[in-house]
C-alpha cells in the first residue's frame, strides 16, 4: 500500500511540474505566474479541487507520441472565492506553449458543462499559443466545442476571461463570447492574426502590443473590460468583481453586510451641479456618494469615457450603474458609449442585477463620423437594452435630459420603475439656445429679443416640473437625499415581476 501511495504522489508531482522547472523559470522570467500559481492567487487557500490531472493527448503524428505531459497544458477544476464556488481552467504555457489539443479542449468542456449544470460561474485563465498544429482539425474541433458551450452558458452563468499571455487566432473567440475580459499590461495579447501575418497580407508594420495589447483593447477596440499591472493585481481584481455577481441566473446577487447607514445624507450633492449649465462636473463623485462605503467597481473605464458603467452596493445589495459623464464630450451618447452601456445593461438584466441610471445627457453626438458609423443603429442598442430589461430600474436625472437621449436613458416611457429628478434637472427637446433659434428664427437679427426668448424658454422648460406634472417624473428630490431615496426605491422593488411576450428570442439591432 505504501508503494502505491508513493507512486500516486510521484505522479502528482510530475503533473504539478507541467513542462518542467526550466520552462517554469522562463515563465517567471517574463514576469508571469505559472498556471497553478495563478489559481493559488485567484481561489481561497486550500479550496481548489482538480479534475483530469493525468489526462494526456492522443496524437501520434509528428513524433508527438514520444512527448506526453500529464494534464496536457491546462489545469481544470473548481474552488471558492470568499466561500462561493466557481469552476476554473488555467492554461499552462510551459506545456506545448499552452496550445489547445483535442484532450485539452475536453478538459475545458467538462468543467463548462459542470458549471452550467451546478449553477456556478466559469473563470478562464488564458495563456496559450493557439491551436496545436500537430493535431490539425481535431484541435479546431476542440475550439468549436468550447465556443458552442460559451453560447449555451451565456446568460445562465457569469463567464469571466482573464488574458494572461498570448491569445491568438481562434482562441480569441471564446473570451469574446464571455461576459468580461481582463488583461495584463505588457504581457497579454489578443489578435485574430499576429504582426507577421499582418505584415505579409497588408504590408503594415505593427508590434504585438500595438496590434492586440491591453492598451489597444481597453481604450480603442473595447474588447477588454480592464487592464492591470501584473498577474496578481489582475486576479485580485477578478476576485473583487466576483463578489458583486450572482452564481447563476437562478439566484439573486449576493448580499454583503455593511456599516453604511441607509439614510445617510450627502450635503455636497446639493452644490455639485454648477450654476453654468455648460460647465462639467464629475459624475464619479455622485456615484461614490450614493454607494455603500464609497465603493464603485468600474467596468471599461478606459473606453467611451462619456458614459460610466459598473457595480456598487446599496444596503449590501449589488446594483448596476449606468451614468452619463459630463467631463467627457459633455456626456453625449455616441456609438462607443451606446455599445458599452447596452452590453452592460443586458448583462445586469440577465443576472437579476437591478439598474440605477444617472442622467445628464445633452443628446446624441452629431457629425458625419457618427452618422457614417451607424449611430442610429448603435444608439438603438442602448434603447433596446433598457426597454427589454425587466430587473428593477431606478433613474435619477441630475441635470440635462434632452431629446431622444432623454427617452433612451431609462425614461418612464420605456418602463423604468421609479424616476427621480433633482431640482437642477432640465428635461426638454433641446437646450434653450437651440430651441429659441428654431422657434424664433425670424427674430435672429435682434440679439436682445433672442436673449429674452431664451430666458423665457429656460423659465418654462429648464426645470423638472413640466415632466413631473405629467407623471413622467415620480418625484423631484433633494440631491442630498439621493442615497436614501434610491435605496428605498430598490428595497420596494425587490418583489418586482414583469411578464415578457412569448417568443424564441428578441432581435437586438447588432
Amino acid at each position: 500500500m505504501h508503494e502505491i501511495l508513493e507512486q500516486l504522489e510521484v505522479r502528482r508531482e510530475q503533473a504539478r511540474l507541467g513542462g518542467g522547472q526550466k520552462r517554469i523559470d522562463a515563465q517567471h522570467g517574463k514576469g508571469k505566474l505559472t498556471a497553478r500559481e495563478r489559481l493559488d492567487v485567484l481561489l481561497d487557500e486550500g479550496s481548489f479541487e482538480e479534475y483530469d490531472m493525468y489526462k494526456t493527448h492522443r496524437c501520434t503524428d509528428f513524433g508527438m507520441q514520444e512527448t506526453s505531459v500529464p494534464g496536457d497544458g491546462v489545469v481544470t477544476g473548481w474552488g471558492t472565492i470568499n466561500g462561493r464556488p466557481t469552476y476554473v481552467f488555467s492554461q499552462d504555457f510551459t506545456v506545448f506553449g499552452g496550445s489547445l489539443s483535442e484532450t485539452h479542449a475536453e478538459k475545458i468542456c467538462k468543467i463548462m458543462d459542470l458549471a452550467v449544470q451546478n449553477g456556478a460561474p466559469l473563470i478562464g485563465l488564458n495563456d496559450s499559443g493557439g491551436a496545436r498544429i500537430q493535431e490539425g482539425v481535431a484541435s479546431l474541433g476542440g475550439y468549436a466545442e468550447v465556443f458552442w458551450r460559451n453560447v449555451q452558458a451565456s446568460g445562465v452563468i457569469p463567464q469571466i476571461s482573464v488574458i494572461l499571455g498570448p491569445c491568438a487566432g481562434g482562441a480569441v473567440y471564446s473570451p469574446a463570447m464571455t461576459d468580461f475580459i481582463f488583461m495584463v499590461k505588457d504581457t497579454s495579447y489578443m489578435f485574430v492574426t499576429g504582426p507577421d501575418v499582418v505584415k505579409t497580407v497588408t504590408n503594415e508594420i505593427v508590434t504585438a502590443e500595438e496590434l492586440g495589447g491591453a492598451s489597444t483593447h481597453t481604450k480603442k477596440s473595447s474588447v477588454a473590460d480592464g487592464a492591470f499591472e501584473n498577474d496578481v493585481d489582475t486576479l485580485l481584481e477578478v476576485r473583487r468583481m466576483f463578489d458583486f455577481l450572482p452564481l447563476s441566473n437562478r439566484e439573486a446577487p449576493p448580499l454583503l453586510p455593511t456599516r453604511d447607514a441607509p439614510d445617510r445624507v450627502e450635503m455636497a450633492l446639493d452644490t455639485i451641479v454648477p450654476d453654468n449649465p455648460n460647465k462639467p462636473y464629475d459624475m464619479h463623485e455622485v456615484i461614490l456618494k450614493i454607494a455603500d462605503e464609497g465603493a464603485f467597481f468600474e467596468v471599461q473605464k478606459d473606453h467611451a469615457g462619456n458614459i460610466l458603467v459598473g457595480f456598487i452596493r446599496l444596503n449590501g445589495s449589488t446594483i448596476g450603474v449606468v451614468a452619463n459623464q459630463p467631463m467627457v464630450l459633455a456626456g453625449c451618447l455616441d456609438i462607443d458609449s451606446s455599445k458599452k452601456a447596452g452590453r452592460f445593461v443586458r448583462f445586469c438584466d440577465a443576472f437579476n442585477i437591478p439598474l440605477l441610471t444617472l442622467v445628464d445627457v445633452p443628446g446624441f453626438l452629431p457629425g458625419t463620423s457618427q452618422e457614417f458609423g451607424g449611430i442610429i443603429k448603435h444608439g438603438a442598442k442602448l434603447l433596446f437594452a433598457f426597454a427589454e430589461a425587466t430587473v428593477p430600474k431606478v433613474t435619477v436625472i441630475t441635470r440635462k435630459a434632452y431629446g431622444g437621449a432623454y427617452d433612451v436613458m431609462s425614461s418612464k416611457h420605456i418602463r423604468a420603475d421609479v424616476n427621480y429628478a433633482w431640482p437642477t434637472a432640465q428635461i426638454a427637446v433641446m437646450g434653450a439656445k437651440g430651441a429659441t433659434e428654431i422657434l424664433y428664427r425670424s427674430e435672429l437679427g435682434d440679439p436682445a429679443k433672442i436673449e429674452a426668448r431664451t430666458r423665457e424658454y429656460e423659465d418654462r422648460f429648464a426645470n423638472p416640473f413640466v415632466a413631473a406634472q405629467r407623471g413622467f417624473i415620480d418625484e423631484v428630490i433633494q440631491p442630498h437625499s439621493t442615497r436614501r431615496r434610491v435605496l428605498r426605491a430598490f428595497e420596494m422593488l425587490k418583489g418586482k415581476q414583469a411578464d415578457q411576450p412569448k417568443r424564441k428570442h428578441d432581435n437586438i439591432p447588432l
